[in-house]
């Protein structure tokens, strides 16, 4: 932005330079010119009067050779002709015989420039009345003429490269004087929706509309903060207030099934599956209050480390149930989450494909790298998901499993997005679920490299 701004503030300061510069140095030149003619010809009329008294009258005197003198002493050069166009006296000629003929026939003067010199040729008239009794020939070199246009257009580039470098400078204040807040607040707002709720924006730089801008956004801010704060202090609340009287009821309930009947132990049996599922939905709700809490900063994540570790973990489980647990991660595959993240993801993913393979199932936990994201896919060959189920899987309390809370994967892709990540469901080849993720890749430190390094 700063940049567009700084060039689009340079762009009407040199279309303002150049509709000023350039005109007023065209004018100014075009006058300098017309009065470096003028000049010429007035010296040139000058000595055509002190010419008429020689050609006109006849008479000598100094006078004409005193006026040719001091122009020549000026750098000009002067030729007299008479009627007939012969050249009087032995200076050397600076007109062509023929402008010298046409002047003298039209009786009109001629000015043309030539070989760098400003040529006048101006007929001597009579005072008597005889007509045009000879002419007058000054060549005039333009070179102080050109130097001056030089100086004149050389002091105009200055002061146009100094507006310009002027207009710069403020112009790189002016885009930063709006720029930086609104990249301050642009990185605000990014910070608040990545989760950092107290995250509020500088009031005191910039103009007045991006400072009010930027009081509004505290302003959402700050209700935003207190709305989500007050969500989920409730949410947490009432999971743990839950947990006390489950529990009483939990033992009061195995108390009465101790000298029950068998009717009614099954009824209280009926009564501690429904208790036990509640607890479970509480635990459930407990964790997604953790996971929508979790604004950690990424950390490099070790992918291969925690998928052999937790596939470890759960295997003890699934054998008990008839299921095989299997894991595939070649390699050194590292992601970028929040610390302990994938434990949670891994451990929810685990444990919805547990509920959902049969016996003689198998589920398969592998990871790899594809250039700036690190892929993990969970698959097993359990019942899987329909299309709709599969769309409404990331929600709260929604289950495919009979039974199932429904959180564990609104926990999986709370956590993902929070790391910038992505969560899909699609079906696995041949039957089944398959949980695709993707995470920011992490560059592997110094010391994993050496440790590659001395495997290789």
């Amino acid at each position: 932005m700063t940049r567009r701004i700084g060039l689009a503030i340079l762009a009407l300061i040199c279309a303002m330079l150049g509709t000023v510069v350039i005109p007023l140095g065209l004018i100014t030149a075009g006058r300098d010119r017309q009065d470096f003619r003028d000049q010429a010809v007035t010296a040139a009329r000058s000595l055509a009067s002190v010419a008429e008294e020689k050609l006109g009258d006849h008479e000598g005197g100094p006078a004409l050779g005193t006026a040719i003198a001091q122009i020549r002493s000026d750098g000009d050069q002067v030729t007299v002709y008479d009627r007939a166009g012969n050249q009087i006296g032995g200076a050397p000629a600076v007109a062509a015989p023929g402008t010298v003929r046409s002047v003298l026939a039209s009786r009109a003067a001629s000015v043309r420039s030539a070989g760098g010199r400003l040529l006048v040729v101006e007929p001597v008239r009579s005072d008597e009345g005889h007509g045009t009794v000879g002419a007058v020939a000054l060549s005039r070199p333009t070179g102080p003429l050109s130097r001056q246009l030089t100086v004149l257009w050389a002091w105009l580039a200055a002061v146009a490269l100094a507006g310009l470098i002027a207009g710069t400078g403020v112009s790189i204040a002016l885009a930063r004087w709006v720029s930086r807040p609104l990249s301050a607040l642009a990185a605000a707002a990014q910070q608040l929706g990545d989760g950092a709720l107290a995250t509020r924006s500088d009031l005191s730089a910039g103009p007045g509309e991006v400072r009010k801008l930027a009081g509004n956004f505290n302003t959402m801010a700050g209700r935003l903060e207190a709305l989500v704060h007050g969500h989920r202090a409730m949410m947490a609340d009432v999971s743990h207030q839950l947990r006390t009287p489950l529990a009483a009821l939990r033992l009061r309930l195995d108390v009465l099934a101790q000298d029950a009947d068998q009717h009614i132990v099954a009824e209280v049996a009926g009564a501690q599956e429904e208790i036990a599922r509640l607890s479970r939905l509480v635990d459930g709700l407990l964790a997604v209050a953790r996971a929508e809490n979790a604004v950690g900063k990424s950390v490099p994540v070790a992918v291969h480390r925690v998928i052999a570790d937790r596939t470890a973990a759960w295997r003890p489980a699934a054998e008990e149930r008839g299921i095989e647990v299997t894991s595939a991660c070649p390699g050194l595959v590292r992601a970028s989450l929040g610390d302990g993240h994938l434990e949670q993801i891994l451990d929810n993913l685990l444990a919805n494909a547990l509920d959902a393979v049969p016996p003689g199932g198998h589920i398969r936990v592998s990871g790899s790298s594809a250039g700036p994201v690190t892929v993990i896919v969970v698959e097993d060959d359990g019942p899987g998901m329909s299309e709709s189920q599969r769309r409404a899987a990331f929600r709260r309390f929604v289950s495919a499993t009979p039974g199932g809370s429904g959180l564990g994967l609104a926990i999986v892709h709370r956590l993902v997005t929070s790391a910038g990540g992505h969560a899909d469901l699609s079906d696995t080849p041949g039957g089944g679920l398959t949980v695709t993720l993707e995470l920011p890749a992490a560059q592997p430190d110094r010391g994993t490299r050496r440790a590659t390094a001395r495997s290789a």
